[in-house]
């Protein structure tokens, strides 16, 4: 694939498929040129590990920071990109599809746009303005030749609102707005994930946690997408924190043994 409308194709059909897209998220172009010679079939970014690349907490980036690190995974490999645009950096709709606009013009096969707001105190949008701002994306989205794929998310299960049935209705408002995917990251039961899809007549995305559904589990009830956020990004760090302490507590040497891992998938990732 060398042409961004073949990769967005491509990706709508890959999360439409008779099994759930397994779609990790890499923080940099090492990792994904890792996860491509995996033999992963799509990337998306992540804006949490690309916030922590650069000393950052999630949500402390910029829209052009966002965009320009979506083009630099672009170039990384030859898999279609999906990019992780926060709330699309913006409130009013008109800004949200501006945010659309520019993230088609990195090459990008789709993006993601959610319902929170940046604001403890009224962490999710109103109903009512969450869907005006997915059916403005979603016109972006889908105003040029390429086929450029849409994710809608609700966030209410990540900010202490476990409130299935708002939820179900406000990814059927972003459905109807015209978003071609939608995710509500932050279930983990399989119950209420099987009652979200049978709900709605698009792919649905899954955040993979602890304590969730298998990906047998998800493909079952017809899950169409499996990401994993930061979790890849994290758990990097996490390896470099304990190889860190062993050094400095123990005066030992046992991460040479995951790092003989990780030096063994480079030299066969980037050989090229």
């Amino acid at each position: 694939m060398t042409t961004q409308q073949a990769k967005a194709e491509r990706f709508r059909a890959l999360q439409s498929g008779d099994r759930p897209l397994l779609l990790p998220n890499p923080w940099d172009v090492g990792s994904a040129k890792l996860l491509a010679s995996l033999g992963f079939e799509a990337l998306a970014t992540t804006s949490g590990g690309f916030a922590n690349t650069v000393g950052r907490l999630d949500g402390g980036v910029t829209r052009d920071e966002a965009l320009a690190h979506a083009r630099t995974i672009v170039g990384a490999t030859d898999l279609p990109v999906s990019a992780d645009l926060e709330d699309g950096f913006a409130t009013e709709p008109a800004a949200v599809a501006e945010t659309v606009r520019l993230a088609v013009d990195t090459g990008l096969a789709g993006c993601s746009v959610e319902d929170s707001t940046r604001d403890r105190d009224n962490p999710i949008y109103d109903a009512a303005l969450a869907a005006e701002r997915v059916a403005a994306a979603a016109e972006a989205a889908h105003a040029g030749p390429v086929p450029f794929v849409l994710t809608a998310r609700a966030e209410n299960f990540l900010h202490g609102r476990p409130d299935l049935d708002d939820t179900i209705s406000r990814l059927q408002a972003f459905q109807a707005a015209g978003a071609d995917a939608l995710y509500a990251p932050g279930l983990v039961d399989l119950d209420q994930i099987r009652q979200l899809v049978a709900a709605l007549d698009r792919p649905v995305n899954v955040l993979a946690l602890p304590g969730g559904p298998s990906v047998a589990q998800l493909a079952e009830i017809g899950v169409g997408r499996i990401s994993v956020g930061s979790a890849f990004a994290s758990a990097a760090l996490g390896a470099l924190v304990e190889a860190a302490t062993e050094l400095r507590d123990e005066g030992t040497y046992g991460f040479w043994a995951r790092a003989g891992v990780g030096a063994k998938a480079a030299r066969q990732a980037f050989r090229a």
